[in-house]
């Protein structure tokens, strides 16, 4: 694939999810991420399960393509590896609470000194300013802050009246994505003389974004949207529906879709109803519509529904869970898992990232790395010898690995 960002360095600082994901992006692109650790345990994902032959799967999920250098930050000897580092790089990525890489020393005019180019890209919990910009801020706190939680759940038909996060740490991951795009649009402005030294987004920030409309609703109208289950909350029939065995996910967007909908099930006259004339009929009425799909869903099966709906021209699909989605054909043929194996040999497939170039797809050079692995061959880059390094590792400043052996990448189901 092409690498628009190849020759672009990245120091990444940051540990997690929301920081890491931005910098699994910027690598897809092409960017060197230099990933340094703290010599305590390096990344604190690298403690998290799910765990395989040792190895954290919650790490392995996001640090493709990156190098792993293993420091003591707040060793002298650590702050000039850093000050090196970030002296000859791009951008600096950082998800730490405010102020504390301004304890490791680097504020922003030490930043300003070592490099006047640099890029810095953070992410916080609750942003740079106001009352909470001092606490810590993970997720799922997020989720329900931003008002996320209020709106999944089973709805108010099942009378549960709970609410629920959603199934995946959705801020985190959108976060970083927000960060990386700001750098990518940093670095851009270099060229129109746009100069921009620091990108930052917040978890609060990026979880309120995610509203749309619902968020639009609660600012013109002042009113809360609630829970509403497996349905849209405005449009119908869209949702999940019954069949004559498991359930199936249905889009109906439209008048031309509703109308043709209709005729699959064979219920023409549903399109005269005055209760489903209008999308906006369809809405309000919506517990009778889907007691009138679903009374002619249940004559067949699910895997015979979704290819006769899907003909139609009308989102449809099967509920998957991640095994089955994993292992579908439509995932095979995009390439999205690939197989790698880490530097001890262990096999380990991964998911690609999301995004093709002129239609070639992002691809895994190298797989998650071990805590430390490259610090030996950055640091020779950096001008040490071989025994510069030795004698850092023996007084407990960096942590090396042995030399990297070669890695076996490919696509694969």
């Amino acid at each position: 694939m092409l690498k628009p960002l190849h020759g672009i360095t990245v120091v990444d600082l940051s540990r997690a999810l929301a920081g890491p994901y931005c910098t699994a992006l910027l690598a897809d692109m092409g960017a060197r991420i230099i990933k340094v650790e703290s010599i305590n345990g390096g990344d604190t994902a690298r403690q998290w399960p799910p765990f395989q032959d040792g190895h954290s799967l919650y790490f392995d999920s996001v640090n493709r393509n990156k190098a792993s250098v293993c420091v003591d930050f707040y060793s002298s000897e650590g702050r000039d590896i850093l000050s090196t580092l970030i002296a000859g790089a791009d951008v600096l990525v950082e998800n730490f609470k405010p102020g504390t890489l301004e304890k490791m020393g680097f504020t922003a005019s030490r930043l300003e000194e070592l490099n006047s180019g640099l890029v810095v890209g953070s992410v916080t919990g609750f942003g740079n300013t106001g009352p909470l910009k001092d606490d810590a801020g993970l997720d799922q706190v997020i989720q329900g802050m931003s008002g996320l939680m209020s709106v999944t759940g089973p709805g108010a038909h099942s009378g549960a009246g709970e609410t629920y996060r959603v199934g995946i740490p959705i801020v985190d991951i959108t976060s970083g994505m927000v960060c990386a795009f700001g750098i990518v649009a940093a670095l851009l402005g270099v060229r129109s003389g746009e100069r921009v030294s620091k990108v930052s987004t917040s978890l609060l920030e990026t979880a309120l974004n995610l509203s749309a409309f619902q968020g639009q609703k609660a600012l013109s109208l002042n009113e809360a949207p609630t829970p509403q289950g497996n349905n849209h909350p405005v449009i119908a029939p869209y949702g999940m529906f019954a069949t004559a065995t498991e359930s199936i996910n249905i889009a109906v967007g439209s008048d031309k879709q509703w109308t043709a909908f209709c005729g699959l099930l064979g219920i023409p006259t549903a399109v005269e109803d005055p209760r489903f004339i209008t999308g906006a009929d369809r809405s309000a009425n919506r517990q009778q519509l889907t007691e009138l799909i679903e009374a002619s869903l249940v004559a067949k099966p699910a895997d015979e529904w979704v290819p006769l709906i899907s003909q139609e021209g009308i989102p449809c699909g099967p509920i998957y869970n991640y095994t089955q989605a994993l292992a579908s054909d439509q995932v095979a043929a995009l390439g999205l898992v690939q197989h790698s194996q880490r530097r001890d040999g262990s096999e380990l497939p991964l998911l690609r990232g999301p995004l093709s170039l002129d239609g070639e797809p992002s691809e895994i050079m190298s797989p998650p790395p071990l805590l430390g692995e490259h610090t030996t061959e950055v640091l020779m880059e950096l001008g040490m010898t071989y025994d510069d390094v030795t004698r850092l590792e023996r007084k407990g400043r960096v942590l090396c690995r042995p030399a990297s052996t070669s890695t076996k990448i490919g696509a694969g189901r």
